[in-house]
């Protein structure tokens, strides 16, 4: 029996926010499975001059610390994203404010944006690049306002200006429901004004950008998205992630906790999560790379992203349910899928449905 399968049901018993706790201070210390990694050529690709040895990687919000980079590498991720991380320290919302829905695979958080502060994190990156495995390890972070601020932009470049030289790319995260006013700023206007004061920060400080990303919601109406790929097949946005959790409420769930405000994650989100990375793969006509997340629980979910338009995948609700092991079994599987369908590598495949 895998140690998931004795202390998955045990954290599950512990309140949320505990159970995470818990299992970062596990992964901290080594306390994880090592799966033995066979790098599958057919699963490497090239993005932004950045070389991925699987699509799979860890989303935002796991580790919005930066504290378990390492561990979460050796579980067979291609790269790990951390974050989102906030100039200044904050809390976030009161609790509770993340509820487990185990009966749709899912989880509704309204954390917002709890951070230990751009010098912590700058920190704990730069202690984990200066080793080996560091070096070595594609890492994405994950930017966010504090609450409080009355200059978002403001609050973006300086996360940018101080953690650009730890990440092979940066994220704009303007997408989570749970911050007053952060979805306004996916506005044409604001999202422009927003990722130039970005660059403009990081070409004032002497800093070379690393690929600049922008996460979005699926909740946005088709002209939202227009406006958001035009500002994409630009020369200032590197990627976009699609998308963030959803407000929206499926009338089939069935959690107690259906009803919790927040933003929702894990199966529910896949069909929306995966159409509006469709439509975002059209409307930047196959010329921006995307990431895709958004309910990933198999392989098949995994490769159904990548067929929408999707050159990375990202996960974390399914981890919650399924454990560690979930990693490397999607590998598994999406080599099987790639090869099942004549591609020789993932690059091949994505998009494939739009062919």
């Amino acid at each position: 029996m895998s140690g998931f399968a004795l202390a998955g049901p045990l954290l599950r018993r512990l309140e949320p926010e505990a159970a995470h706790a818990l299992t970062l201070w596990l992964l901290r210390r080594g306390f994880h499975p090592r799966p033995r990694r066979r790098e599958d050529p057919r699963l490497q690709s090239r993005i932004w001059s950045l070389d991925f040895a699987n699509p799979l990687g860890l989303a935002a919000g796991f580790d919005k610390n930066a504290q378990a980079m390492g561990a979460m590498l050796r579980l067979g991720f291609g790269h790990v994203e951390v974050g989102s991380v906030t100039p200044r320290p904050q809390p976030g919302n009161p609790r509770p404010r993340v509820f487990r829905l185990p009966e749709d695979g899912a989880v509704i958080n309204r954390l917002g944006f709890p951070c230990e502060g751009l010098a912590a994190v700058a920190a704990r990156l730069a202690a984990f690049r200066a080793t080996p495995a560091g070096r070595a390890a594609r890492l994405g972070v994950n930017l966010g306002k504090n609450k409080d601020s009355r200059d978002a932009a403001a609050d973006y470049a300086a996360g940018a200006a101080a953690l650009a030289p730890f990440a092979d790319y940066l994220v704009i995260n303007v997408s989570s429901p749970n911050t007053p006013g952060l979805r306004a700023l996916q506005d044409r206007a604001a999202l422009e004004e927003l990722v130039g004061r970005v660059r403009r920060g990081l070409h004032d400080a002497g800093i070379a950008p690393p690929p600049l990303l922008v996460k979005i919601a699926p909740d946005l109406a088709e002209g939202d998205l227009a406006d958001i790929a035009a500002v994409a097949r630009g020369p200032r946005i590197d990627g976009l992630i699609v998308g963030n959790t959803t407000v929206q409420r499926p009338p089939d769930l069935v959690g107690r906790h259906r009803a919790e405000a927040g933003g929702l994650s894990g199966r529910p989100l896949f069909a929306l999560s995966t159409e509006v990375l469709s439509r975002v793969y059209r409307l930047t006509e196959g010329r921006v790379p995307l990431i895709g997340v958004g309910g990933v629980a198999d392989a098949a979910d995994a490769y159904a992203k990548i067929r929408a338009g999707a050159s990375l995948v990202q996960l974390y609700t399914a981890l919650i349910y399924q454990g560690p092991g979930l990693v490397p079994r999607i590998a598994a599987g999406l080599s099987a899928l790639l090869a099942r369908d004549g591609f020789a590598t993932v690059a091949e495949a994505v998009g494939a449905d739009h062919r």
